[in-house]
């Protein structure tokens, strides 16, 4: 395990289907709060009824043994049950918000699985975060991934909007880097050069969930690039979708 960086562990890739047809790639992240166990990823992994993008399970990969990182399993989700949707999320003042978590049955998955979980305590002193904050977005772009060993890739990026700001009064902050489709749903983070021992071996604070990229109307497509900025909802609202007071 020493040669393996915790924070690949903290990622899932995701494939969607309906019944057996493969449908999109994304990526997702686990987080634990009170023994529970959440797949956290964009909402629109789950539905994107403007999209026609209606799947009805997901699948995910998970490591079966920590001394042979090429040993994997499939594990599928379905996403309603009894008819209803399985996933919790959330809205704020300024309307539904891009992330969802679905809770995962351990009694279901490989006792033998190995992987990283984000905490509610990898969500304190974000008092601390400003304006060009250096960024890691761990995912799987494209699908691209180490196939042989399951693992994600990690992109740079910095903060590039006001993180005590809404970014235009909405419930995310912008990130300036390079990411494509397939990243949706992936943990942006920060290293913490100080940690809390209760953060244990993942030393990074957990600031969004990456979105989509960012874009204006007014862009000549012809004359201007693209600004190279996306979307990262704030990671706080996990606190809401996991709490266990939570209507299900």
């Amino acid at each position: 395990m020493s040669t393996i960086e915790p924070i690949l562990l903290t990622t899932a890739h995701i494939k969607a289907f309906l019944g057996e047809k493969p449908l999109t790639n994304a990526s997702g992240f686990y987080f634990e709060r009170d023994q529970r166990l959440f797949l956290v990823t964009s909402k629109h992994v789950f539905i994107d009824e403007p999209n026609n993008h209606l799947p009805d399970r997901i699948e995910i990969e998970l490591h079966t043994d920590a001394d042979n990182f090429a040993e994997s399993s499939s594990f599928s989700i379905p996403l309603y049950k009894g008819g209803k949707s399985d996933w919790r999320q959330g809205k704020d003042k300024s309307g539904e918000i891009d992330v969802a978590a679905i809770e995962l049955d351990r009694s279901a998955l490989p006792a033998t699985m190995v992987y990283r979980a984000f905490t509610p305590h990898h969500l304190d002193r974000l008092d601390r975060v400003e304006v060009g904050t250096p960024l890691l977005v761990v995912g799987y772009p494209l699908s691209f991934h180490d196939t042989l060993h399951h693992m994600p890739v990690a992109r740079q990026a910095i903060i590039a909007s006001s993180f005590g700001l809404r970014f235009q009064g909405e419930g995310f902050f912008l990130t300036d880097a390079r990411t494509h489709r397939g990243t949706s749903g992936a943990p942006v983070v920060a290293r913490i050069t100080d940690p809390d021992r209760r953060l244990g071996d993942l030393p990074w604070r957990l600031l969004g969930v990456h979105s989509a990229r960012f874009d204006i109307g007014t862009r000549d497509l012809e004359l201007d690039e693209a600004l190279g900025l996306n979307c990262a909802w704030y990671a706080d609202i996990l606190l809401t979708l996991t709490d266990s007071r939570r209507p299900s």
